[in-house]
């Protein structure tokens, strides 16, 4: 699904040069390389603050801790997507309220958000699925009107430009009052191993954000609010410092993938293509997610699996069907759409390193399962 392999044979001069800065100045926690990491991180997004962290979960969690919300406030978010959104939620004895999505962008649908909020609601989470930017505009319209703050979970759509109605345009990460990202391997921005990345433009919430990650101390042995152990190491940052000057173009890669795909599956019947705007900016394609129509998706994933090639469902069972998060009160009638995706999705491989050729026979691969 990602050829990690050949990315790294591209910058790998590069990846060991910023490494070995690293082991020469044998600072490994919070040295020079995550704080320049941090400043350069911040002027791509275009945010006044980035805080790194451990890993993506992690970045969720704190971003929602430094708002200080009460056990059973409940925050709204998306019942398609993987489930560290809810875990987040739940592990802080908040309360996750699962609304549907949009059939065409697969994000949260700000009307089933509306819907959705009570007295008790303190907080929406949009996730920018799949790298699709969510439906912003009309989701701070809402969070405006009932007070409420937007926490971005933008693990899957770092580099993606949102445009407003008015023709503003911001990265993903610098819209809602807080973000967070993950930069899992396999993400558009990907470390060697788990890392993650809280972003706002609150200069409070930064400074409170930043005790949190260090086990709430902002000088050593001094802990002024409850915190936990969640730093991004240096040699991850040393890795992502030299990965983020290429994201845009490992992003336009992936588009152009996504596009060579469309170009065999556009207009067949058995196929919706992922939704796109007319310039393409606002999804970096971190998955390519097909919707089968009156097909077999077992049976095509058999079918690539004979050719060798990978596949995934993201996601087979609806967060509110999880075990973990079964909520008896729920009404099944109130998922129609996110019903229907864990049944019609597939994704192919998608990253920076396709070929054409590659993309070609994946694309006849499937046509021909479904001929």
């Amino acid at each position: 699904m990602v050829d990690l392999k050949s990315q790294y044979d591209f910058i790998r001069k590069e990846v060991a040069a910023s490494m070995e800065s690293v082991f020469e100045s044998s600072s490994y926690i919070n040295g020079p390389m995550v704080q320049e990491f941090q400043k350069e991180l911040e002027l791509y997004v275009g945010v006044k603050h980035v805080i790194p962290c451990a890993n993506g979960t992690d970045a969720l969690q704190i971003a929602l801790m430094g708002l200080e919300l009460k056990p059973g406030d409940e925050i709204i978010t998306a019942d398609f997507t993987f489930a560290a959104t809810v875990e987040v939620i739940s592990l802080l004895h908040l309360k996750p309220v699962l609304v549907d999505v949009h059939p065409r962008t697969f994000n949260i649908d700000p009307e089933a958000i509306e819907k959705a909020i009570t007295k008790k609601t303190k907080a929406i989470i949009p996730v920018h699925l799949f790298g699709q930017c969510a439906e912003m505009a009309e989701i701070l319209r809402i969070a405006e009107k009932y007070n409420l703050y937007v926490v971005e979970d933008n693990a899957q759509g770092i580099g993606a430009t949102y445009t407003f109605p008015d023709g503003i345009q911001a990265k993903t990460g610098s819209l809602g009052h807080v973000a967070a990202t993950s930069f899992f391997p396999s993400k558009n921005l990907g470390a060697y191993g788990d890392g993650g990345a809280i972003f706002t433009n609150d200069d409070d919430l930064a400074h409170f954000i930043r005790g949190i990650v260090n086990h709430g101390m902002y000088t050593r042995y001094y802990h002024d609010v409850v915190g936990v152990n969640s730093r991004l190491d240096s040699l991850q940052a040393a890795v992502l410092k030299v990965k983020l000057k290429y994201l845009d173009f490992y992003n336009e890669r992936r588009k152009e993938a996504a596009l060579r795909y469309n170009s065999f599956f556009e207009g067949h019947p058995n196929l919706i293509t992922p939704h796109r705007l007319a310039d393409c900016n606002s999804h970096v394609f971190h998955q390519y997610t097909l919707r089968l129509i009156d097909a077999d998706r077992d049976g095509l994933v058999a079918h690539l699996g004979k050719h060798d090639i990978p596949c995934g469902v993201y996601y087979p069972v609806p967060l509110h069907a999880q075990k973990a998060y079964a909520d008896p009160s729920v009404k099944e009638h109130t998922f129609p759409v996110t019903n229907q995706l864990v049944k019609d999705v597939i994704s192919l491989p998608m990253h920076s390193e396709l070929s054409s050729d590659q993309i070609e026979f994946i694309a006849k691969t499937v046509l021909e399962f479904l001929t």
